[in-house]
C-alpha cells in the first residue's frame, strides 16, 4: 500500500497511466477506493497520473482539527516534492480545484497548466453550494438533496418521472457521502468545514500559467456564474461548459476530450 510522509501525515497515493505527468486532486470526500476514479477515465490512456487521499480522507492519516485549505494546499505541494513529481499539469475537480488555487498560488513553479473543473473562486458572494449546512441531515435525505443539487434539473418533479434513474443516483450519492467509518465521517466534517473558508479571490489574478475552467450547464454546487467569476480572475484562463451538472465529467463525453487537448497542447 504505496503511502509517503507528507508534513505531519501518511498520504495514500497511486500513480497509474503512462504519458506526461498530470497530478490529479479529487472532490469532497473523495477516496480511492472507490469506483469509478480517474484511473478508470480516458485520462489515464494519455497521462501518467498521480492521485491521493487527502488529510482526512481514504487511507490517508486523519489528525485533530482544524484543517484548512491552505494546509491542503500545503499537503499537495509537499506530495508532489517527496515524489519528484513535476512540476507537472494540475487538475483539480471541485474541492480538489479549490486545493488547486491554493497549491498554485503558493507554489506557482509546480504546475505548468491548471485544470480547474466544477469548482468556485470562494468568498461571500461565489462561493460553491454550503455542503457544511447538509451533514445534520439523514442520510438519505442527504442523499436525496445532493442529488438535486448536482444537476438543477433533477428535482422532485424529474424523481417521480424517473424513478430508477432516481433511485440509482441517490444510491450512488450514498455510497460516495456515506463514511466508511467513525474517523472518515470526521474527516469528511473537518474537511467541509475548511472548504467553507475557503477563498482565492485577491490571489487568483497570480496564476499565469494556462487555466482551464470547465463545468457543466446545470450544476447547482459550482453554479455557471461562478464559472465565470473564476474565468474573470484568472489572466490567462479559458471557460468551457459542458451538458451536465456537478457531475458532466461522467455525463459528456467531450469533457475529457477537451481536457486532454488542453494538456497536450504546447
Amino acid at each position: 500500500m504505496p503511502k509517503v510522509r507528507v508534513r505531519d501525515i501518511d498520504v495514500y497515493y497511486e500513480i497509474h497511466g503512462s504519458g506526461p505527468r498530470l497530478f490529479f486532486i479529487g472532490g469532497s470526500g473523495s477516496d480511492l477506493r472507490d469506483q469509478p476514479h480517474v484511473f478508470d477515465g480516458p485520462l489515464a490512456k494519455h497521462f501518467e497520473i498521480l492521485a491521493y487521499d487527502q488529510r482526512g480522507l481514504g487511507q490517508t492519516d486523519a489528525p485533530p482539527g482544524p484543517y484548512t485549505m491552505a494546509g491542503y494546499g500545503e499537503d499537495a505541494a509537499a506530495l508532489l516534492k517527496a515524489l519528484d513529481f513535476g512540476p507537472c499539469p494540475v487538475m483539480g475537480v471541485s474541492f480538489g480545484g479549490m486545493v488547486a488555487q491554493e497549491l498554485v498560488c503558493r507554489h506557482p513553479k509546480r504546475a505548468t497548466r491548471l485544470v480547474l473543473a466544477c469548482t468556485s473562486p470562494g468568498g461571500p458572494t461565489t462561493s460553491s453550494y454550503p455542503l457544511h449546512e447538509l451533514t445534520d441531515l439523514s442520510e438519505r435525505n442527504r442523499a436525496i438533496r445532493i442529488s438535486e443539487i448536482l444537476d438543477t434539473r433533477y428535482g422532485a418533479a424529474w424523481r417521480e418521472a424517473n424513478t430508477d434513474h432516481a433511485e440509482n443516483l441517490i444510491k450512488l450519492v450514498l455510497t460516495r457521502t456515506t463514511p466508511r467509518s467513525d474517523a472518515a465521517e470526521r474527516g469528511q466534517r473537518l474537511q467541509l468545514e475548511a472548504r467553507s473558508h475557503h477563498d482565492a479571490r485577491e490571489r487568483l489574478r497570480k496564476i499565469t500559467i494556462p487555466t482551464y475552467i470547465c463545468a457543466g450547464k446545470h450544476d447547482g454546487i459550482a453554479s455557471p456564474e461562478n464559472q465565470h467569476a473564476l474565468a474573470s480572475l484568472l489572466p490567462n484562463g479559458k471557460l468551457d461548459f459542458f451538458d451536465g451538472g456537478h457531475l458532466f465529467l461522467m455525463q459528456d463525453p467531450m469533457a475529457f476530450e477537451s481536457i486532454s487537448e488542453f494538456l497536450l497542447t504546447d
